[in-house]
């Protein structure tokens, strides 16, 4: 593949984090898009690495969706996806489908453990759709995350339940992103541990 002038690092080991908000009404201007604004702070707090945003708001068409996600890996290097919204069972929320369409693995972990978390709040976690894929192409490799739409069940996915402490007492699917990021060839990702805790074997810690 020819690589384009997008997929440039500001440094070797930045990471290149496409956030994508599906949304009919957000993305006509009807009410202000929450999700973006919550995945970019959220990964503000949590990275410690070098990072980017390319973010897109954009409607619940499916082809659309697909294309987006295929855009954000194949023409603009990013290491990992997260969009936010349509994962529910409404006739309008195609997120996953359209997800699959862009993918090379699916990662059924990243699923499970979402609705895990999600089910210490509400029963109906049981009807969100969220799922995970990698895309690989040629040189490269994208890991490509389905998350909640609203604010509050982004961080809780992202970060995990802890006690009043600050103990862990249900990890949250970010503390695997790193090494996952890892296997498929990306950059070295650091996190506040304040926050949440890159897990890898004692084989995979940089020294």
């Amino acid at each position: 593949m020819k690589h384009t002038e997008a997929w440039h690092r500001s440094v070797p080991n930045e990471l290149k984090v496409g956030l994508v908000s599906i949304s009919d009404r957000a993305s006509q201007g009807v009410y202000t898009d929450e999700g973006i604004p919550a995945l970019r702070a959220w990964l503000g707090s949590a990275l410690l690495s070098p990072h980017v945003f390319i973010e897109r708001l954009i409607p619940d068409t499916q082809e659309l969706i697909t294309v987006t996600l295929i855009e954000l890996v194949d023409e603009y290097a990013c290491d990992l996806v997260l969009t936010t919204g349509g994962t529910g069972p409404s006739r309008r929320d195609i997120t996953p489908e359209a997800t699959l369409e862009a993918g090379t693995k699916i990662m059924p972990g990243f699923g499970e453990q979402m609705r895990q978390i999600s089910l210490h709040f509400v029963p109906t976690a049981i009807l969100s759709r969220q799922l995970a894929i990698l895309r690989e192409i040629v040189d490269h490799a994208a890991l490509i995350i389905n998350l909640p739409g609203q604010p509050k069940s982004i961080k809780e996915t992202l970060e995990g339940l802890k006690d009043v402490d600050g103990k862990v007492l249900v990890p949250g699917i970010f503390a695997a992103v790193p090494y996952c990021i890892d296997l498929i060839g990306g950059p070295y990702i650091e996190t506040n541990e304040t926050v949440v805790k890159a897990f890898r074997p004692k084989s995979a810690l940089k020294k």
